[in-house]
């Protein structure tokens, strides 16, 4: 393919592209971002002024007819990533979307369809798949480290965000219509698809969901139970209006050799208990988180190698979300 370049235009410039994608984007080689979207054109025009980025849209179409980008970053809450996928795939610019995928199950599949028809790949940003630290707790479970693996557990638990306090401009992540949930369909997912990386397709799911916490119409508590096609089961609790004091961010990995407990958000050491006892293992990750993933897409686009983070693998993940939420 010669010295091609993947020139990449954003539809959003919010937190997430300012500290976790963005400046990747840049570092990978033969990729450059060349345009940015916001509806606030001023938004747009200010991102791009920060960030040196060429030109500056306030409507996405215009952004993906612009004959320099040749690839789509959709930064955009969960209601809109559908629209601009199949946009850019018509337009024949593959997308790389945001997590979640999209706001539901059914549009996970509307976007893949119009991926097959025209050919043009669609790809999640699931990017704790390509990072050291899960890597190596994939390595440990592949290894037999801790023998064959019996059961699986998510426990979870955060106090409210001062936002959510704020009940005539509420986040949106709690509000259904635009995040596709409350901020379980926020942040589970990347549990739910590190957990179906390690060990395959979840077949069953079903939960329980409550809003305890009265701060916004979202579910804010659940439980859930799940299957995997192995055979393997394991169970999920979240709590998103817990005290401070109950703070949890914590999957274990329960062998018949030993255990594995580690972090999805904050990254603690690896703890690994075997019949040696209990040993900390600390991986660091890169500075730009997505940026593995981002390369890894890079260079599928170039044609190098295969970047299995696309969206059928992504829409295993709102499939187990809308089951647990009782969406279908």
């Amino acid at each position: 393919m010669g010295e091609k370049i993947i020139k990449w235009g954003f539809i959003g410039c919010g937190e997430v592209t300012r500290t976790k994608s963005g400046p990747a984007f840049q570092q990978v080689e033969r990729s450059e971002v060349v345009a940015v979207m916001s509806r606030d054109g001023e938004n747009a025009k200010q991102y791009a002024k920060e960030h040196g980025i060429k030109k500056w849209y306030d409507d996405a179409q215009e952004l993906i007819d612009d004959p320099d980008v040749n690839a789509v970053y959709i930064a955009t809450p969960p209601s809109s990533h559908a629209t601009y996928a199949i946009m850019a795939m018509k337009a024949g610019k593959p997308a790389y979307i945001e997590k979640p995928m999209a706001q539901t199950y059914e549009e996970c599949t509307r976007i893949n369809r119009i991926s097959k028809e025209t050919g043009i790949p669609c790809f999640v940003a699931y990017y704790r798949r390509y990072l050291p630290y899960f890597m190596k707790v994939k390595e440990l479970v592949d290894n037999d480290t801790i023998g064959n693996v019996i059961n699986v557990q998510i426990r979870f638990a955060q106090p409210p965000r001062n936002l959510d306090y704020n009940r005539d401009n509420l986040p949106w992540r709690v509000q259904a219509d635009i995040s596709g949930g409350g901020y379980f369909y926020d942040l589970a997912p990347h549990q739910i698809d590190l957990l179906q990386e390690m060990f395959g397709c979840i077949l069953e799911a079903s939960g329980y969901k409550s809003n305890r916490g009265g701060l916004y119409q979202a579910e804010d508590t659940l439980s859930a139970c799940f299957q995997f096609d192995n055979g393997l089961v394991g169970s999920g609790s979240w709590c998103f209006v817990a005290h401070d004091s109950a703070k949890e961010d914590r999957i274990e990995i329960i062998g018949d050799k030993g255990q594995i407990c580690f972090s999805v958000f904050t990254y603690e050491p690896i703890a690994l208990h075997t019949e040696k006892g209990r040993e900390e293992i600390s991986i660091d990750n890169p500075k730009y988180v997505q940026q593995p993933l981002i390369q890894a897409v890079v260079d599928h686009l170039l044609g190098k190698s295969i970047c299995t983070c696309d969206g059928e693998s992504a829409t295993l993940t709102n499939w187990v979300m809308d089951k647990i939420l009782d969406k279908m």
